[in-house]
């Protein structure tokens, strides 16, 4: 985990310029623990990504062999990326039973993405990697989420994630609220914790889920939690570009051009890697 001073910092000027305060914030609900198999209906495709011995973040399928995350996720404390064959994406896992499991195949983060400055306010809306599955995992298994439209402060958003103290199953909380918006992040309510990295967050008013962001850093303090991501729309056509075309995919022997279908791109870490960025008095 990073010094608390910086990202304090980064999470006091992020909420002033996301507007922190200025919105009018509907009832959070609690977390919900999907314990059953019928809890988990709907959500096959939300996962907990293990890191090898470094932890685990939470991921989300948004295509059969394609899973979105926070690209914090895929590097050590020291900053080196994480093979990604070492990584496990754990399909649907809960009490230790999986819906599907893959190992990763290769990644990429978003071009700008800097490990080694990872309190800069700009990292925020480019906390964003791709992890590509060594195989496929059924549409009929886990149907892959789509992406949705921005949203807005004052609107509700759902959280769906795993995190310490809950990490033996996917917990849900239907409704969080955004708190601001602006320079391509966006400042939540939602209850994120070690874990959460790279959860996904839904709106889902139309009925359908769709991934508006995932977990990228928060703080939790005196009872307040603000949690932020980046407004997903953006910084995934990068992240989706640069594996197109191949740049810094990693490792390179594992690259293959890979063509992004046009329908398709609409989608904390625990542990030693790096962590969805919490800190606490």
């Amino acid at each position: 985990m990073s010094d608390r001073r910086p990202i304090r910092a980064v999470v006091a000027t992020a909420a002033l310029l996301l507007g922190f305060g200025a919105s009018v914030v509907s009832a959070d609900t609690a977390l919900k623990r999907l314990t059953l198999r019928q809890d988990s209906l709907g959500w096959e495709a939300v996962g907990r990504l293990d890191l090898s011995e470094r932890g685990f973040c939470t991921g989300a399928l948004i295509e059969t062999d394609l899973v979105l995350t926070a690209a914090h996720c895929l590097f050590d404390r020291k900053g080196e990326r994480i093979d990604p064959r070492q990584v496990t994406f754990r399909a649907g896992f809960r009490d230790g039973e999986v819906i599907a499991e893959r190992k990763g195949a290769r990644a990429v983060v978003h071009p700008e993405y800097t490990p080694s400055d990872p309190d800069g306010l700009h990292q925020l809306k480019s906390d964003v990697a791709l992890l590509v599955l060594d195989e496929q995992i059924p549409a009929a298994t886990a149907a892959p989420f789509i992406v949705g439209a921005q949203v807005t402060p004052g609107e509700t958003v759902s959280l769906a994630s795993y995190a310490q103290g809950r990490e033996s199953a996917l917990s849900w909380q239907r409704a969080c609220s955004v708190l601001g918006r602006g320079e391509g992040a966006l400042l939540f309510t939602c209850d994120a914790d070690f874990g959460s990295s790279g959860a996904p967050v839904f709106e889902i008013s139309s009925g359908r889920p769709r991934i508006v962001s995932v977990i990228s850093r928060g703080n939790r303090e005196d009872g307040t939690i603000q949690v932020f991501g980046p407004e997903i729309g953006p910084a995934l056509r990068e992240t989706r570009r640069a594996l197109q075309d191949g740049r810094d995919v990693w490792p390179k022997s594992a690259f293959t051009a890979r063509r992004i279908e046009a329908s398709r791109s609409n989608a904390m870490s625990a542990g030693g890697a790096g962590g969805a960025r919490f800190v606490r008095p």
